[in-house]
Order: structure tokens, then sequence, then C-alpha cells
């Protein structure tokens, strides 16, 4: 067939399809250039006891909306500190809830933001299946070289770590055996690594979703320190951190929450 002096091979009907055909790419082509010119791109800051919750949290927001989540891992007390000196992040999972309370006095969060996210323990833990009795006396005993905690000025964790060792009337008496991380996660990887024997730990970094890990563990009880309440915040006004946020704190977030070793409020 020839129309206006161009050959189609196979009539009319072949060159229909094809125009068809090509339509369709067309417009394929055009929704993924919107879908990717509407994507967005968050910051967000993240208690470092929080970092395997916060990337499941944030992998499945991803798949659901195709925005980009990018999170930054460190010490509360140091997040806080680059928080207020205007560090661009659009959210913050805090370890605790005085910090963002702060912020939200100080006008420095978007109001009604603030909410607690998860409720954390501590653990003594230790990779050496027999180092670690059902009691934790083993803190009493000695019978280690070094106990890692995470520094109690900074992290959120480590104040837990010493009200509890004051508690038990050892802070003073095992100030020679502690190596303090920078954040609970440092304190973590000291105990890991084999730096320190044992270690008083985020319970999610070790009975959290995929694990328990392998060694002996000692939950303290509750009462011995502070609740640790950690609470999120929305840093400033953005659609999709206020999502993320929202994701959080639903049934699907709170259940990506537990499994990973909180309990919840």
């Amino acid at each position: 067939m020839v129309i206006s002096g161009i050959f189609w091979p196979g009539g009319a009907g072949s060159w229909i399809c094809n125009m068809r055909t090509l339509l369709v790419v067309v417009l394929l082509l055009l929704v993924g250039w919107i879908q990717a010119s509407l994507a967005d791109e968050i910051r967000v800051a993240v208690a470092s006891n929080f970092a395997g919750a916060a990337r499941q949290l944030a992998s499945r927001f991803e798949s659901r909306t195709g925005h980009e989540v990018k999170l930054s891992f460190g010490s509360t007390g140091k997040q806080y500190a680059q928080i207020r000196n205007g560090a661009p992040f659009h959210a913050w999972f805090a370890a605790d809830s005085r910090r963002p309370a702060l912020l939200e006095a100080g006008g420095l969060v978007q109001p009604g933001s603030r909410f607690t996210y998860a409720l954390g323990r501590l653990v003594l833990w230790s990779p050496d299946p027999g180092l670690v009795d059902e009691n934790g006396d083993i803190l009493g005993k000695g019978g280690f070289r070094h106990l890692a905690v995470a520094n109690p000025r900074l992290a959120p964790y480590g104040l837990a770590a010493q009200q509890l060792l004051r508690k038990l009337g050892l802070w003073d008496a095992l100030g020679s055996r502690m190596v303090r991380g920078e954040n609970i996660g440092q304190a973590f990887q000291f105990v890991r690594s084999g730096t320190a024997e044992l270690g008083l730990v985020a319970a999610s970094q070790v009975l959290g979703e995929g694990r328990p890990l392998r060694g002996s563990l000692w939950m303290p009880p509750a009462h011995l320190y502070r609740p640790i309440e950690q609470q999120a915040v929305l840093l400033r006004e953005h659609v999709v951190a206020r999502d993320f946020l929202r994701f959080a704190a639903s049934d699907e977030g709170r259940a990506i929450i537990r499994a990973n070793g909180y309990e919840v409020p």
C-alpha cells in the first residue's frame, strides 16, 4: 500500500498496528518521565541503635512511593548538635525523648510532629555462649577484661547503662574496664569484634529481625534504668518527609519496628 508516496508493507492494517505500538511506547516513556520528575529525596537523621529498622522502613516506603530516603546514622547527642547548627535534615529519629522535646521548645520542629516511635531496652551480651549468666552476676564477679558501653553524654543507651551500673553499685568499680563507643552502634561493634568480651548494648542489636545472635545475654529489669523512649520529629515541612513519619507510625511500620526487637507504644 502507498500513502502520500510512502510504502507501508502489509497494508493499512499493519500501518495502524505500528502506529498503535509507537503510541503505547511513547505513553509508557511519558509516564516514566512524569514519575521520575515527581519523585523526591528526603534526608533523615537516625540514632545508631535504630539503623536496621530504619533501613527496612525506608526500603518499604521507597518501593511504595518511588521517593528516596537518605539515612544518616549517629549518636543522638551529636545529631542534636548538628540539627541545632542547621544540618539539612527533614526528619529525625532520636534515641530519647529529651532532645526532641528541647528542639520543639526551641521552635526547631514542625508543631505537633513529635511522637514516640519505639521503646528501647538494654541487654548485656557476649558472643561467648558461657560468659553471661542469667542474672548478670558476671558484672560483679569479674572474669572479663573489657565491658563496652556507649558514651553516656552522647548516647541515651549509654546513659541507661550508666544508670543501671550505678543502681548495681558497679559504675566506679568497673570504670577502668570500660571501653566507650561514641554511640551504641560502635559499642556493639566493640563486642562483636572481640575488643570487649561483653557489652551493654541495645536489645534490638541482638534480638532484632534475623537474630538472635549467638552468645549469652542478660536482660536487665527495666526498673534499673529510666525508660528509653525514642521519639521522632519533623524538622522542616516536606510532604514526603511527613508521609514517611506517618508510615513509621502506621500498623505496618510498627510491625517492622516490633520485629526489630523494640516495644511500641
